[in-house]
């Protein structure tokens, strides 16, 4: 089974080594692509995963992956056969969060790296996924008609995503599950990593051979 890692902003696939290889040890196939520089748009980015990706896939997505692994689920639904979303949510950006981002670009294109950046990711590609984070599509309904599991892991910590949030988020999947991970901030698979291996690969169980 491929489980597909999609990290979040302003990180890369770097961030998934623990669970690249807790996964293999476990008889997965993890795949870690990189998100930058796939186009203007997050449904660019899904549609390229999906034509570079073979077969039926798990998604987890952390953050701005996140956002990609429910539009690989609207665009292929019937390939991506469960997803766990990361600090994620499935709404569109509001007008204040907008212009946060806009902030933000603005600092990127001014030479301002954010912290936790990859020290190898462009500024300009960072600045360019921030521009399609913000005009990303409200994908609820995605979350809402999904067949298969969606688990949601929010740290109690985390300043982006609240638990409240995640939990209203978990509540609207067929079949949700919330995993909190306390102490925790936005990215819990690196806060936490040997606690979240576990939950994951507790929540890839079902697919295990």
């Amino acid at each position: 089974m491929k489980v597909l890692l999609l990290h979040g902003w302003p990180l890369s696939e770097r961030m998934w080594t623990s669970q690249v290889t807790a996964l293999r040890n476990a008889g997965f196939d993890p795949v870690a692509p990189n998100l930058y520089g796939r186009g203007h748009s997050i449904d660019d980015w899904a549609a390229q995963l999906l034509r570079e990706v073979s077969g039926p896939i798990v998604a987890v997505g952390a953050s701005m992956g996140g956002y990609c692994a429910l539009a690989m689920a609207r665009r292929a639904p019937e390939r991506v056969l469960g997803m766990a979303l990361i600090g994620s949510r499935a709404g569109a950006d509001s007008w204040d969060r907008r212009r946060i981002r806009e902030d933000q670009i603005s600092e990127l294109r001014d030479g301002h790296a954010p912290d936790r950046a990859d020290p190898d990711v462009l500024l300009e590609h960072l600045a360019k996924a921030q521009e399609a984070i913000r005009d990303r599509l409200d994908l609820t309904g995605v979350v809402a008609s999904f067949g298969g599991p969606v688990l949601v892991c929010v740290g109690d910590r985390d300043e982006m995503v609240s638990v409240e949030e995640s939990g209203e988020l978990a509540s609207k999947a067929l079949e949700g599950r919330l995993e909190v991970f306390e102490g925790a901030g936005h990215f819990p698979s690196l806060d936490q990593s040997a606690r979240f291996n576990e939950v994951l690969l507790d929540f890839l169980a079902r697919w295990q051979t």
